[in-house]
């Protein structure tokens, strides 16, 4: 999934390899994908910054829900255009 140019404000999360695999498990890439760039962004920067394991897999786990529903973001409402 290469990144592209972006002009978000906040420094570009890179993709953690733990990330990039449970996204492709859950054949969720394309809606990950789809997604706008601060939100791609704002859920790498969200699951990086747990500090817990267990807080970090509770975060990947609300993503992939979040992702698979097509609506939400971060427990916010949120639904495409």
């Amino acid at each position: 999934m290469p990144e592209q140019p972006s002009t978000l404000k906040r420094p570009l999360a890179p993709m953690p390899p733990d990330v990039r695999r449970a996204l492709a498990a859950a054949h969720l890439r394309e809606a990950y994908a789809a997604r706008p760039p601060y939100q791609r962004n704002d859920y790498l920067r969200w699951i990086e910054g747990a500090v817990r394991p267990s807080t970090r897999q509770k975060r990947l786990d609300q993503m992939l829900r979040e992702l698979a529903a097509g609506h939400g973001y971060m427990n916010m409402a949120w639904r495409p255009r």
